[in-house]
């Protein structure tokens, strides 16, 4: 076979995929604007003009008191789609009496930096909203926000403890802690909203059973019922991801319909079928297969990475900002050199999940002003982080997954009406064959299927550690507490049982039974966490890693420069040189979690 030289610069080989939308499943109405109070209204046309389909319909499930799920191209509004009916009702009510500080919305997210963003962005609508009724003569109410995550400094957290905020915007493990601590817990028993956004980055991992079984334990602590809002781009079954957002149970009706919890009534009644608003994953994009001028082999020999890299920069230099993904943190790390190279030190940059926050942040807000004409990321862009327009999106290697692919995509062109550019660089003759199939399937508008991992046992144990901690159990009550969330629906009883056991006796050393983190009445079926079991499950939160994450520390500043995985550390010696960023450090020494390091310059 031969190859294009060049690759497909030649306009004769781009792709052009024409994609619209699929019949709407199921029918729900639409709510107009004039349906918000007209300040809402107002702000909402000055700054965005019409609504899109999915927010057009979310609003109106979600007004009507529905669990609702949203699934809609990436760039369709579906965080206003999920916000703005919120925003409304405290803006209502804040003109009728002073808001209390209760938090009423928590809004999750599976990336700390999308947490950040979306509680940026949510500043700016309230501060607009807030100048549009001082000008119509209203005396807006206040309605704040906070962010809550592993970057939240420690004085920040104690100030949210004494003045709740209106709108909580947190991270799956960052909920779970929450609702482990005791002040914290009762914090959120104002809560009446749970917004869980890019809702399918989670759901195939241990963490998304994680996430399953918090939001239960929120609902059984808020002091009345809580609507569930879930947004994704790209999901398939959409079915069984709206049962996973509600999770299982059994419901009685009123008045023959399915209706949100009575408060006054069991805690374990069965939540209703959610309003699944699915605009489709389908929209016009401009995709392209890019094609080395040598042949591919097996693996990929350094002449013809060059030529990759040559055309990489090519393709940077023809547009105003670049994303460039790839799989693994030490090829963006390799990628990001190589490109600088080409096109100076500071119009590229790293980014990833092992770079510091500061670091991380730094080259977010460097592409967003335009002062970065390209940015290397793994996974750690491919959710809805705001970093600006961005022209053109280069995928190196196969992304392994549809969605994930039509994710990253999406990253360009990133409006309503924008058109996604994306090329995609195959690394070998087998990454060739599956990016043509990738390529065909986007075509098809076909997606890959969601597989739910099911009762993963560990995150059960360590959730009824929390649980428990919290307060005293019924040991039934608990069993149906957890199995309520979608991922343990076919919990046996009998399973649970022995976890129970196993949480009560701990285990057999040679000095007797140690590690027991509950007690256990059997005679009146109750469960109570031990004395420090609430600090084992609040300093062990989250789905368990697989490998372990050593702090990278720049001497004599004492600066947090990133993380490196614990492999990659123990083996690692004195003056042993490794890129991190956009930079080269020495070794100075490995200590236990840290790795200690100079400027290699």
């Amino acid at each position: 076979m031969e190859w294009p030289a060049g690759g497909v610069s030649d306009p004769s080989h781009e792709v052009v995929v024409i994609l619209t939308s699929p019949p709407e499943s199921g029918y729900f109405s639409s709510m107009p604007l004039s349906a918000f109070h007209p300040v809402i209204a107002r702000w909402f046309e000055q700054k965005f003009g019409e609504p899109t389909p999915a927010q057009r319909r979310g609003w109106e499930a979600i007004r009507e008191g529905r669990h609702t799920l949203i699934a809609a191209p990436t760039g369709s509004g579906k965080t206003l789609a999920a916000f703005l009916e919120e925003l409304d009702r405290l803006f209502r009510e804040g003109l009728e009496s002073p808001l209390p500080d209760e938090t009423r919305v928590v809004y999750v997210s599976p990336l700390k930096a999308l947490s950040a963003d979306i509680h940026l962005n949510l500043a700016e609508p309230r501060r607009e909203i807030r100048r549009l009724a001082e000008e119509t003569g209203l005396e807006p109410p206040r309605i704040t926000a906070a962010i809550r995550s592993g970057d939240t400094p420690t004085s920040e957290r104690a100030a949210m403890l004494r003045k709740p905020p209106h709108i909580l915007v947190t991270t799956p493990e960052s909920l779970y802690l929450m609702l482990t601590a005791r002040r914290s817990r009762e914090m959120l028993r104002t809560v009446r909203t749970v917004i869980v956004d890019e809702i399918h980055a989670v759901l195939e991992s241990r963490r998304g059973a994680h996430l399953a079984l918090t939001l239960e334990r929120l609902a059984h602590v808020a002091q009345q019922p809580i609507q569930r809002i879930g947004l994704s781009a790209t999901m398939e079954p959409i079915e069984e991801v709206g049962r996973w957002l509600i999770g299982q149970g059994e419901r009685s009706t009123v008045n023959g319909e399915r209706a949100l919890p009575d408060p006054s009534r069991s805690p374990f009644t069965v939540h209703p079928s959610p309003s699944i608003i699915n605009e489709g994953h389908r929209r016009t994009l401009d995709l392209a297969l890019e094609l080395p001028g040598s042949p591919l082999e097996a693996v990929m020999s350094g002449e013809v990475w060059g030529e990759v890299y040559d055309r990489l920069a090519e393709l940077i230099e023809q547009h105003k900002t670049t994303l460039v993904f790839v799989n693994t943190r030490r090829l963006a790390e390799r990628v990001s050199r190589h490109l600088a190279e080409r096109v100076g030190e500071d119009n590229v940059t790293a980014h990833h999940g092992s770079l510091s926050r500061d670091t991380r942040l730094d080259a977010e807000e460097r592409l967003k002003t335009g002062r970065l004409k390209a940015l290397v990321a793994t996974a750690s862009l491919e959710l809805g982080i705001d970093i600006g327009h961005v022209d053109l999106v280069a995928q190196l290697g196969t992304p392994r997954r549809i969605s994930t692919f039509l994710q990253r995509v999406g990253r360009s062109g990133h409006t309503v009406h924008g058109t996604p550019k994306g090329r995609l660089f195959p690394l070998t003759r087998d990454e060739l064959v599956e990016c043509t199939a990738l390529l065909r399937a986007v075509r098809r508008g076909q997606l890959d299927r969601l597989v739910i991992r099911d009762k993963p046992l560990d995150v059960l144990a360590q959730q009824i550690v929390a649980e428990s901690a919290g307060e005293e159990w019924d040991i039934e009550e608990m069993f149906h507490l957890m199995r309520r969330a979608y991922p343990y629906r076919d919990l046996e009883r009998s399973e649970f049982d022995e976890i129970i056991e196993m949480l009560a006796q701990g285990f057999s050393t040679s000095r007797g039974r140690r590690g027991a983190l509950i007690h256990l009445d059997g005679v009146n079926g109750k469960i109570k966490g031990r004395r420090g079991a609430r600090m084992l499950a609040i300093t062990s939160g989250g789905a368990i890693p697989d490998n372990a994450d050593f702090r990278v520390v720049l001497e004599p500043e004492n600066t947090f420069i990133g993380t490196v995985n614990e492999d990659f550390a123990v083996e690692s010696l004195q003056g042993d040189i490794f890129q991190l960023g956009n930079t080269s450090w020495r070794i100075l020494r490995v200590q236990q979690g840290t790795v200690r390091v100079e400027d290699a310059r």
